[in-house]
């Protein structure tokens, strides 16, 4: 059976609760109160900044990368993948991007990766180092994402700037590029 309610005794108490925050606080109290309030504020900013890494993520077979989104000219399907008779193996073909051609390199090969077949390759992310142009093929791009500093480790051997708590690598793209020029001779 259901308890009733006294609602005289929940008046009288909602009155008492009034009348206690009605009442002005003296200066020490006032004082104290705001100084508490700046600092629970100021600890509520420390806690929300957190530096990002923004990188554009992608998927080769059941691995995930990433390219920082400051490298990145442009992100285009494979079908304007052109190929190019008599390029190094890890040279898939050319694009034109923002009226260049690039090259577009064959991540897996370059990271020792097994690949099914060029017809996986989904994208084309356009990258830029210093003055050079290239593209990477990926399986498939994920977008923007924004990897909390705090989260990155240190990289693995390879062209490898850091590692995500999710596993994802990002890509050191110079050392990337000089990798490619290297098996390119």
């Amino acid at each position: 059976m259901a308890k009733s309610l006294d609602f005289a005794q929940l008046y009288q108490r909602l009155d008492e609760a009034d009348a206690r925050l009605s009442r002005p606080l003296d200066t020490n109290a006032e004082r104290a109160l705001l100084e508490q309030r700046a600092r629970d504020v100021a600890r509520k900013v420390e806690h929300e900044h957190v530096e990002e890494l923004s990188v554009l993520g992608f998927t080769l077979g059941e691995e995930r990368y990433a390219v920082k989104v400051n490298d990145v000219e442009m992100v285009l399907t494979a079908k304007r993948l052109a190929p190019l008779s008599g390029a190094p193996r890890h040279v898939l073909g050319a694009a034109v991007v923002r009226s260049r051609i690039v090259p577009v390199l064959d991540l897996r090969h370059l990271l020792g990766r097994a690949g099914r077949s060029a017809s996986d390759l989904t994208g084309i992310v356009a990258v830029s180092v210093g003055e050079e142009r290239f593209a990477l093929a990926v399986e498939h791009v994920e977008g923007q994402l924004d990897l909390p500093k705090s989260s990155l480790g240190p990289p693995p051997p390879g062209p490898y700037l850091h590692v995500g708590a999710d596993q994802r690598a990002v890509l050191d793209l110079p050392r990337l590029l000089e990798q490619a020029a290297r098996e390119g001779q």
